[in-house]
C-alpha cells in the first residue's frame, strides 16, 4: 500500500435546517489502501459519501485529490476527477449488454472500438474472466456489481466506494468480491468499504473509520482495533437511559417506571409470526400480546420494513404464517388486514402517510371512508371524528379543515397517527414514528404511544434510534442481516446489547 493520499477531508461540516449531521469530519485515503466506514442509522455516512461524490455541497472544510483542492458541483465533477459509487442494489439494464451497459453515458471522441478495448483491457488487468457481449438480464447480482466497478474503472476512478457491496451476496461470491478488491487495492486503487459487518471489517480492510453523531468516534489501523473498541465507538460512553424528557408545552414529564409491565400483566396474544420469509428475511418468528410493547431492532438494509410491510399485506411474502387474532391473513387484500385489526404508519410519511393539499380532517378519516356509508360522505360525522382525534392526540391546527401541509411536522406526524387510530386497531405498526421531527413533538409521540399500550393495543415499535428503542420498549428483537438475531427482555435492555446485536457481535466476542 503506497503512501501517497489519494483523498484527504479536513474539517467537514454539514447542517441540514440547522441541525449538524457532519462536525468536523477527517478522513484521509491513500493510493492501494481499503479503508472501511461504519456507523449506526443517522451517523453520517451517506452524507459524507454524497459530499464524496458530488450529490451534496459541504458548508464548510476542505477536500483534496491527489493534493489538489476541489469542490464539486455534481456527481460529474467527482467522476472526471476518478470518484465512482458502486450503489448497493446496482444499476444493470436487462436488455443492453455489459459492453452497452459499461459505456452508457460515456461522451467524448472515443469510438466503439477505443472503448470495447479500454474495457478488455481493464478486464485484463485486475484478472477477470466475463463475456461482455452478455445481457444483464443472465446477470448474477455480484456480475451486476463487477459491471458497476468496471463502469468505474473504465472511467478511471482511482477512488471506488462500495456501499454494503455483500448484503445481497451467497458466501461465494462474498469470497469472489473480496479477492477483486484485493486485486484493485493491489493495482492502486484506493477504495472506501461501508459496511455494519464486523467480520468483514477485520477480514478485508486496511484501516477503519467510526461515525457516531456526525463525528469520527475511532479511526486507525485495522491492527489497533478489536470488536470491543469498534463497538465503543459506536456506543457513547455515558448514554442517558431515560430519553423521555419534559415536553416543553405542558412540563409533563414521563417516567422509565411509566412504560414498564411484565408479560403477565398483559392480555391475549393478538398477533402471530411462524417461520415468515420474504424479501430481504427469512425465519422469523414472534408473537405479540395486547398492552405491549415490541421494539424490532436493526442497522438500515436488515429487514425490518420488508417485514411490515410484508405483515400488513403491502408486499407478499414466500412462505410462513401470520395469524391476526387467530385468523391466517395470507392474500387478504389490506383493506381486509386493516378492518381485521391490523394498522402500519409507514416510515415515509411524506410519500406515503398523508396528502399535504388536503385538510386535516379529510386525511384522518381518509382511511374509514368505506365505513361512512351514504350517497354523500358525512360531512358532520367527519368533523366529530377528526376533531376527537384533533383533540386527543393534541394535534396543533387553526382548525380539521386547514391543509395538512400548512402544519408543523410533528403534527403531521401526529395526524398520520390518527388517520390510522381512527380504524381502531388491535395491533398498530410504528415504523420510525419520531423521525426528522423536534425534541417537543417526539415527546409527543412517547406520550401517544404510551396511551395506545394503556388502551390495551399491541404496538410493533421499529426505530433505528436505539435510545428510544430501549426506553419505550417491554422487550426488543434484533434484526441482523434479514433474520432475528437476539430477543433482549426488558430488565436486560441496553444500547451496548442492542448494538452488538445489530452488527452481528456475539457477546462471547467483546466480553
Amino acid at each position: 500500500m503506497s503512501e501517497e493520499h489519494l483523498l484527504e477531508i479536513e474539517n467537514l461540516h454539514k447542517r441540514f435546517n440547522g441541525n449538524h449531521v457532519l462536525s468536523g469530519i477527517d478522513f484521509t485515503l491513500k493510493k492501494g489502501e481499503i479503508y472501511a466506514v461504519v456507523g449506526g442509522n443517522g451517523a453520517g455516512k451517506s452524507t459524507l459519501m454524497k459530499i464524496i461524490t458530488g450529490l451534496y455541497k459541504a458548508d464548510s472544510g476542505e477536500m483534496k485529490i491527489n493534493g489538489k483542492r476541489v469542490r464539486f458541483a455534481n456527481p460529474n465533477d467527482a467522476h472526471k476527477n476518478g470518484i465512482y459509487l458502486v450503489p448497493q442494489e446496482p444499476l444493470v439494464f436487462p436488455n443492453m449488454t455489459i459492453e452497452e451497459n459499461i459505456t452508457m453515458g460515456l461522451k467524448g471522441n472515443e469510438k466503439q472500438k477505443e472503448l470495447r478495448k479500454k474495457i478488455l483491457q481493464v478486464i485484463d488487468r485486475v484478472g477477470w474472466s466475463i463475456d461482455i457481449s452478455r445481457l444483464g438480464l443472465t446477470l448474477s447480482i455480484a456480475e451486476q456489481q463487477l459491471v458497476e466497478i468496471l463502469r468505474g474503472l473504465v472511467r478511471e476512478a482511482q477512488i471506488l466506494i462500495l456501499d454494503e457491496p455483500t448484503s445481497t451476496l451467497t458466501h461465494n461470491e462474498i469470497e469472489s468480491l473480496f479477492d477483486t478488491i484485493k486485486q484493485l487495492s493491489d493495482n492502486g486503487i484506493g477504495i472506501i468499504y461501508i459496511t455494519h459487518r464486523f467480520s468483514e471489517i477485520f477480514e478485508l480492510c486496511h484501516s477503519v473509520a467510526v461515525l457516531r453523531d456526525g463525528k469520527v468516534s475511532a479511526q486507525g489501523l485495522i491492527s489497533e482495533f478489536s470488536y470491543e473498541r469498534l463497538l465503543d465507538g459506536l456506543v457513547p460512553t455515558n448514554v442517558k437511559q431515560n430519553l423521555l424528557k419534559k415536553n416543553e408545552q405542558n412540563n409533563e414529564t414521563y417516567e422509565e417506571n411509566a412504560i414498564q409491565s411484565s408479560i403477565e400483566q398483559m392480555g391475549e396474544i393478538v398477533l402471530e409470526i411462524d417461520a415468515l420469509c420474504g424479501n430481504k428475511f427469512r425465519d422469523i418468528s414472534f408473537s405479540i400480546r395486547e398492552g405491549e410493547i415490541l421494539g424490532i431492532a436493526g442497522v438500515v438494509g436488515a429487514g425490518r420494513t420488508e417485514l411490515a410491510e410484508a405483515i400488513c399485506g403491502i408486499e407478499k411474502f414466500d412462505s410462513g404464517t401470520i395469524k391476526l387474532n387467530g385468523k391466517k391473513t395470507k392474500n387478504l387484500p389490506i383493506r381486509k388486514v386493516i378492518d381485521l385489526g391490523l394498522a402500519y404508519v409507514p416510515e415515509d410519511r411524506h410519500a406515503h402517510g398523508i396528502f399535504k393539499i388536503t385538510s386535516v380532517r379529510k386525511n384522518i378519516t381518509s382511511t374509514i371512508l368505506n365505513r361512512l356509508h351514504g350517497l354523500f360522505i358525512p360531512i358532520s360525522k367527519e368533523n366529530l371524528i377528526s376533531e376527537k382525534y384533533v383533540s386527543d392526540l393534541k394535534i396543533k391546527t387553526e382548525g380539521t379543515s386547514q391543509a395538512l401541509g400548512d402544519i408543523s411536522g410533528g403534527n403531521q406526524q401526529k395526524v398520520v397517527l390518527a388517520k390510522y387510530l381512527v380504524t381502531e386497531p388491535k395491533v398498530i405498526i410504528l415504523d420510525e414514528p419520531t423521525r426528522g421531527i423536534d425534541a417537543s413533538a417526539r415527546a409527543d409521540i412517547y406520550r401517544i404511544i404510551n396511551q395506545l399500550k394503556k388502551r390495551g393495543l399491541a404496538v410493533l415499535l421499529i426505530s433505528s434510534d436505539t435510545e428510544e428503542i430501549v426506553e419505550l420498549s417491554d422487550r426488543v428483537l434484533v434484526m441482523h442481516e434479514g433474520k432475528i438475531n437476539k430477543e433482549i427482555e426488558k430488565e436486560k435492555l441496553t444500547v451496548n446489547n442492542i448494538t452488538s446485536a445489530a452488527f452481528g457481535v456475539k457477546k462471547d466476542v467483546i466480553s
